[in-house]
This record gives C-alpha cells, sequence and structure tokens, in this order.
C-alpha cells in the first residue's frame, strides 16, 4: 500500500544578517507557524518539516545537499520572507535534484494600516524579496512551481497539495521497479519504448523476466493459502454461484487465487511496484491473470498489458498521487466507440481494470475469452462511477516522452451490458470525441490509458514538470488549428532545445 504520510516536504525561509537577531528570530517564528499550519491541511498528505532560516550560502548549499540525501524529503518549499540576495542560493539550487516549490506569500494577510512604520516593512518584504527569488529561477532556467497566496487560503494549500502528490509520485519514481513478464505484444509499436531512455529521464527500471518465473511462484502457493483467498474474495465481492464452494468452476477461482498469490509473491521478491504481461506468452499457466491484476492493482501497483511498460509506470504514477483521494486510478484503454450526439467511449479490457473506480461492489465472475489459448478466466464485473476525471497516455516519440492529457466526463452508461462481461467506464472527452479524438490522434497518443477520476490536471502538470515531460492537454477549450500549431512548436523547440 502507499503511505503518503511517510513522505516529507522541507519549508525553508530566506533572509540575511543585514536585519540584526531580533528580526531573524521573527521571520523563523513566522516560518514555524506557516509550516505547522500547512502540516495541519487536509489538503497536504505529506509531512511538512520547517528548516532553519537561510541567510548564507553555505547553509543553503548543505540544506539542499541534505534533502537530496534524504530518504523521505521528496520536495522544498522556499520562501522569502525578507530580501534574501538571490546570489546567496546559486550553489545551492545548482545541487538541488529535490523538486522545489516557491511560495509567494507573506506572514499577514492584511496591511495594519494604522501602524505601519519601518520596521515592519523591513521584516516583510516578501513582495520583492521573492521577486529577487523569482529572477534567480528564471535565469537559471530552473524547473520551479510557483504558487502566490495567502498561505492560509484554502486555494493556496490545495495547489501545495496537488504538488506535494505530483512529488511523491516523482519520488517513488526514482526507485520504482517494473516487472516484465515475457516481451511486448507481437508487432505493436506504440507499446515499445526506449528503456534505458526512460531510466536516464524517469528514474524507473524496467526488468525483464520469463513467465516461468511467475509460473513457478504460483506453484509453491499452498492450498491453505489458497483456502483464505478465496475466503477474501467471497467476503469482498458478490461472488457468482458457479465460483463459491461446491460450484462447479469453483477449481477456477483457486487457481485465480494461486495466481495472486503467486504474483504478490514475485513482485515483494524483486521489490517491484508495477509489472506487465501479455497473453501472447502464458507457457505453464492455466488462465491469464484477471482478478488478481485487478486486486493488485487496487492495492497500489502499476500495471500495463501486452508488454506496455509505460503505461504501468503512468498508472503506478496516478495511484501514488491519488493515494487517500476519492475516486481511485486504474489501466484503461478506449475500447469502442458510441458516435451519436457530442460521442462517448466505452473504455474496457479484456480483463484488466481496477475496482478503486467502481460505483458499486464488484461482481465475481467467468467467461470465456476469445484470445489466450488458455482456461476462462476470473475477473471482476462492474461498471465505473461517473464524474469528472482525468485520461492520459505516455508515448516515446524518440527524442523526448510526451505525455497527452484528456480531460473527460465519466457518465452512467444509457443502457444497461448484460452480455459485456468484462469491467468498464464510460465517459464524454472533453470537448467532444470528434476534437478529443483528433487532437489525441494527431499527438500519437496510444489506446492505453491511465484513467483517474480522483486527480486533476493540475496533478499531472506538476509531474509532467517534475519529470520534463513534454505535455499536451486536450480539454474544453481545445481547437484542431491551435492544438495542431502547438504540436509544431514543440516539435522546433524539443530539435533545438531539448527538454
Amino acid at each position: 500500500m502507499i503511505h503518503l504520510g511517510d513522505l516529507e516536504v522541507w519549508f525553508v525561509a530566506g533572509s540575511q544578517h543585514l536585519y540584526g537577531p531580533e528580526p531573524l528570530k521573527l521571520v523563523e517564528a513566522h516560518a514555524n507557524k506557516i509550516a505547522h499550519s500547512l502540516a495541519a491541511s487536509p489538503d497536504i498528505p505529506v509531512k511538512m518539516v520547517a528548516k532553519p532560516v537561510m541567510t548564507g550560502s553555505e547553509s543553503i548549499h548543505r540544506l539542499c545537499l541534505e534533502a537530496n540525501s534524504s530518504k523521505h524529503c521528496v520536495g522544498v518549499i522556499a520562501w522569502m520572507h525578507t530580501f534574501s540576495p538571490a546570489r546567496m542560493w546559486i550553489a545551492g539550487l545548482r545541487a538541488l535534484a529535490k523538486p522545489l516549490l516557491h511560495l509567494h506569500t507573506q506572514f499577514n494577510e492584511e496591511l495594519p494600516w494604522s501602524t505601519i512604520d519601518m520596521d515592519f516593512m523591513n521584516l516583510n518584504q516578501s513582495a520583492h524579496g521573492d521577486r529577487e527569488f523569482g529572477f534567480l529561477g528564471a535565469r537559471t532556467r530552473l524547473k520551479r512551481k510557483i504558487v502566490v497566496g495567502y498561505w492560509e487560503d484554502a486555494e493556496v494549500q490545495a495547489e501545495i497539495g496537488a504538488w506535494s502528490r505530483a512529488a511523491g509520485a516523482w519520488h517513488d519514481a526514482q526507485f520504482l521497479r517494473i516487472v516484465r513478464f515475457g516481451d511486448n505484444m507481437r508487432n505493436v509499436a506504440v507499446t515499445e519504448g526506449n528503456k534505458v531512455s526512460a531510466e536516464i529521464q524517469l528514474g524507473y527500471s524496467v526488468n525483464g523476466y520469463g513467465v516461468g518465473d511467475l509460473v513457478h511462484k504460483i506453484k509453491q502457493a499452498s492450498d491453505a493459502e489458497v483456502d483464505k483467498l478465496t475466503c477474501v474474495y467471497e467476503d469482498a465481492y458478490e461472488v457468482t454461484t458457479s465460483l463459491r464452494r461446491g460450484g462447479d468452476k469453483h477449481c477456477s477461482l483457486r487457481e485465480a487465487a494461486r495466481v495472486e498469490i503467486g504474483l504478490r509473491a514475485f513482485l515483494a521478491e524483486t521489490g517491484s511496484h508495477a509489472f506487465t504481461d501479455t497473453f501472447e506468452d502464458l507457457n505453464g499457466m492455466h488462465q491469464l491473470p484477471g482478478i488478481a491484476v485487478q486486486r493488485l492493482m487496487s492495492d497500489g501497483v502499476g500495471f500495463g498489458a501486452e508488454g506496455d511498460w509505460k503505461t504501468a509506470a503512468l498508472v503506478r504514477a496516478f495511484k501514488v498521487m491519488s493515494s487517500g483521494l476519492k475516486g481511485g486510478s486504474s489501466f484503461m484503454e478506449d475500447y469502442t466507440y458510441h458516435l451519436k450526439g457530442p460521442g462517448q467511449v466505452l473504455g474496457a479490457h479484456m480483463l484488466e481494470v481496477c475496482p478503486s473506480i467502481a460505483d458499486a461492489k464488484p461482481t465475481v465472475e467467468i467467461h470465456p475469452l476469445s484470445i489466450g489459448g488458455k482456461a476462462d478466466p476470473v475477473r471482476l464485473v462492474f461498471t465505473a462511477g461517473t464524474g469528472k476525471a482525468v485520461n492520459a497516455s505516455i508515448v516515446d516519440l524518440g527524442n523526448r516522452f510526451r505525455l497527452i492529457v484528456n480531460q473527460v466526463n465519466m457518465i452512467s452508461p444509457e443502457h444497461p451490458l448484460p452480455k459485456l462481461p468484462v469491467a468498464r467506464a464510460v465517459w464524454v472527452p472533453e470537448p467532444n470525441l470528434k476534437i478529443a479524438a483528433t487532437a489525441w490522434i494527431a499527438a500519437g497518443g496510444s489506446h492505453h490509458t491511465a484513467l483517474s477520476p480522483a486527480l486533476t490536471l493540475e496533478h499531472v502538470e506538476n509531474f509532467a514538470d517534475m519529470a520534463g515531460l513534454e505535455l499536451l492537454e486536450i480539454g474544453s477549450d481545445t481547437s484542431i488549428r491551435a492544438f495542431q500549431n502547438e504540436l509544431r512548436w514543440n516539435e522546433m523547440y524539443y530539435q533545438h532545445c531539448g527538454n
């Protein structure tokens, strides 16, 4: 499971010795109060750690190196309470490898009009202290998030919370190991990519294993473990009669449980939190993993079908960012269309959609699968909930990774789907299917995606900025002409400037 509360963001205020010891004590007291307030905000899921006031190059450099080496620090928030000459920040910021948020605020929300004097003016100089710091960020082309507003405002705390979630996902990616059972689905282009480039830029490693290694773990599952897990299935879900004890398909449920036990053991042994498989490489397995994949995703594991390790990594990032939020996140595929009116997408996959997005208790069912050549697989069947969501795809363009995000509105199916034996979601893409699909195809977006009703565009933007990903948004204001121009301009930028 994912625990963002174990992670830290360090809060640091900048000043200088020019003001003397007493004002610096006030600066530290103010900074501590802001940090404690942010730590108590329900919108900020990580620990907020107040650090000493920074007044010189050596202490700043040392702080940044400590942040880099910390196993728990996922980012740094900097605020210039007074005027802090920016040259003292150069060495530290040049060394800083963790995400940076520049908070432009001040301790007081309102001016004390009747009592304001030069002592107050000299102490409360964020208005130009932060502009000095901002210039250095621009001059050094520093990647950073800028948040402006009063520190107690809900909007400001929500922005910091969204950034901290993205920082947690970026931190997770630096240590993420992805298991790839078998290879890519044969002859498919979009799910391929350069694993070395991904590890250099994005941190995570993709490691190939033969499906026989998984089969070995599956066979090690004891009958007692299988008994216990099938009881979990019956308690957590509506299990169809044929799969229950005494049913003619109960052995299939037990086999599905063995697969889950084996998968969990394999991921734990390899220290991996994401994986892929492919139905073209199932040698030694009785059925394609279905419920096992779904339940692992619900526990925060990233997944991509048919060898799609890029989407597995993206699903894991979405899982980390959305931890503790309502709505869930899942691997998804744009499967088929309803072309009437603004257009609808029916999203599904053969088996692997995460129950975290379900609108009601899923059912455990068994149905034939026309591909793979194995026994009928057990899967969770449900319909996703309704509301706004983001649907994102990451692709490898050779000289860069591109992240395409479509804002969508998830809806209930207009009619029952009694003969569709898979988990599914229905959504209307913004601004409509015609424009959204045109832009998606023009950008090279995959049919595999990460779908999240829990996240917003802001979360994804923050993560893309930290990761150095090209980000393309398809939303309510998208026009094809403007989108095509953005593609052209981006191509020129990446050809000449890189990322």
